[in-house]
């Protein structure tokens, strides 16, 4: 069985670039408020998280860490095709978000199972929304039915009992198993957007990296030790 733990990295288009009727609509609720600062934090909240809709962001870079090799592959944006393997024997690979997206595709397709933290909330419907937009057709359905682990297991969804518990980030599962964080190394998911604006994707492909391996540590936890 062939099986692989993914994860993307987003960033969203310049908020100007949106039609006004878009503008208008994400930031609505701010527009309402009366007090001018607590209305700034609300605009500023409303554009920093158009990083996480697929409508007005796009993909940076997805990592693929396949369990039976014991490899990690990562995409990231390039405008020129490049290639280069880290010291930890990880490869890195420049493309566009399209090509991107079809590489992607084309490994899901000769997979039996893939795992992802937070997956199903939030990087499946992405990556298929992506797709759509971009005119390309997912291989598989990444989201399948609610409590159905077969093909997707989302390790958020398995560590909360489908949302029974309270849920954590991934940060702090890590810290509570004695998994080395990706946060430790002074990155997070909310520093990915200015990382971009400074030109430095390269140093997110190897977030990205780290937090696939990361997740895939986690998964081996589950299995041993809570898949009953």
């Amino acid at each position: 069985m062939r099986k692989i733990v993914f994860d993307i990295e987003t960033c969203s288009f310049p908020f100007e670039s949106l039609s006004e009727s878009q503008q208008e609509y994400l930031l609505r609720y701010a527009e309402k408020e009366t007090d001018e600062r607590i209305k700034e934090i609300k605009v500023d909240d409303a554009i920093r998280f158009t990083s996480l809709y697929p409508f007005t962001a796009k993909l940076i870079s997805i990592g693929i860490y396949d369990v039976e090799k014991q490899k990690s592959y990562i995409y990231y944006e390039s405008e020129q095709t490049e290639e280069w393997i880290s010291e930890k024997n990880v490869h890195y690979k420049g493309l566009n978000e399209t090509e991107m997206i079809n590489s992607f595709w084309r490994i899901i397709e000769v997979t039996d199972q893939v795992i992802t933290f937070n997956g199903r909330n939030f990087d499946a419907p992405f990556l298929m929304m992506r797709s759509a937009i971009n005119k390309i057709k997912p291989s598989k359905n990444l989201i399948s039915k609610k409590f159905d682990s077969t093909f997707h297991i989302d390790l958020l969804e398995q560590f909360t009992y489908f949302g029974l518990t309270r849920k954590f980030n991934l940060d702090f599962y890590c810290q509570a198993f004695g998994v080395d964080s990706p946060k430790t190394k002074g990155i997070s998911g909310m520093e990915v957007k200015t990382l971009y604006e400074a030109g430095r994707i390269k140093d997110i492909a190897v977030y990205c990296a780290d937090d696939i391996f990361s997740t895939y540590q986690l998964y081996k936890i589950w299995n041993e030790f809570l898949n009953v």
